[in-house]
């Protein structure tokens, strides 16, 4: 099984109290240790009784999202998700990537809020917060179920993933690409797969990543790369590269997000840093803190996914310069919200009015 991106049980900031366990009474227990450490997934039933989000943040660039999992298997050291899981009684080490929790019900749920009154096919992504295609997706296929909903009424959707397994449902995101109703994002952090392989263990590799946005580039999907999140001192000397290699695989738009280290995603991104690139550490954690005005971390609206400051600008002026050479600069085509047609209800029975 592969290692984790965390070996945290963060305290959860809601909860009272906090166990921490006395690792020198189990020095000897190599079985005990490597169980804590090393969790095999569980699955959890999730209850809602809605599956579409609305956000009003004004950098955000989408208002709906929907996500048929909550927590994530892909165990992304820098995940900013992760204090969702706190929301839960978890918390955001450990816990966030190895108890997911599971819509089971995505499907019907985002079939009922299409049929709402009023709805007008405002495009919807998949997903804003954990991935719709992390592992657990393979075999609950809840994406692809909600994606079988959206092709019926022609619902335009946009979907963000780091994981090539999108790959798997060409044969319903051609047809939505036909109608101009989808977009897809492969977020690639690094083509060092080295690299990948520490920080987002459970993730497909760069290459995988980007053979998928030829094949969907080659399908006719209009496909665009993130480099989500841009870790100073880490990642940010590839700008160059990956915005070459993604353009050439058939990318068309680029963007990218400055590493965000929110409430427990510090811990647990510093505890992997020291661990997994401690020769790094300390220059990394430096740059962070130049392009945040001192800070691990910024919340403001307008600047906590671009950064501030010189260190900021010139990760901006050099991400902008390799957009443009490669023709990365502008947009994916909008979305056509014309075709839209509500689903039927469960009756069958049509509407009047």
């Amino acid at each position: 099984m592969p290692r984790h991106g965390s070996e945290l049980d963060p305290p959860n900031r809601f909860a009272s109290t906090h166990f921490e366990r006395d690792w020198d009474q189990v020095q000897w227990d190599q079985e005990y240790r490597h169980s804590v450490q090393r969790r095999e997934p569980q699955y959890l039933e999730d209850a809602s009784e809605s599956i579409v989000s609305e956000n009003r943040s004004p950098d955000i660039p989408f208002r709906y999202s929907l996500n048929p999992y909550r927590g994530c298997l892909h165990g992304c050291s820098y995940c900013y998700a992760r204090p969702t899981h706190e929301y839960l009684g978890l918390n955001a080490g450990l816990d966030f990537e190895s108890r997911i929790v599971v819509k089971h019900r995505a499907a019907e749920l985002f079939r009922r809020f299409l049929a709402r009154p009023g709805w007008s096919g405002e495009p919807i992504t998949f997903s804003g917060v954990t991935d719709c295609y992390q592992p657990a997706e393979r075999r609950f296929q809840l994406t692809r179920q909600c994606l079988e909903v959206a092709l019926a009424c022609h619902q335009p959707i946009s979907i963000i993933t780091k994981n090539a397994l999108v790959l798997r449902d060409l044969d319903i995101l051609a047809p939505l690409a036909a109608q101009n109703l989808v977009h897809v994002y492969l977020s690639i952090t690094t083509l060092d797969a080295a690299l990948a392989r520490q920080m987002e263990p459970r993730t497909s590799t760069p290459e995988a990543r980007l053979r998928a946005i030829g094949e969907l580039a080659a399908a006719g999907v209009p496909v665009g790369v993130m480099m989500a999140p841009l870790i100073p001192h880490l990642t940010d000397s590839e700008i160059p590269s990956l915005l070459g290699a993604a353009a050439e695989a058939g990318a068309s738009a680029a963007g990218y997000v400055l590493l965000r280290l929110p409430l427990s995603v510090e811990p647990v991104f510093v505890e992997w840093l020291e661990r997994e690139r401690p020769n790094q550490a300390a220059a990394v954690l430096e740059r962070i803190r130049d392009a945040r005005e001192g800070r691990l971390n910024s919340a403001k609206f307008g600047e906590r996914l671009r950064g501030k400051g010189e260190r900021a600008e010139q990760i901006r002026n050099l991400f902008q310069l390799f957009q443009t050479r490669h023709g990365l600069d502008r947009r994916l085509a909008p979305h056509d919200r014309t075709p839209f047609q509500p689903p039927p209800p469960p009756s069958g029975q049509m509407q009047l009015f």
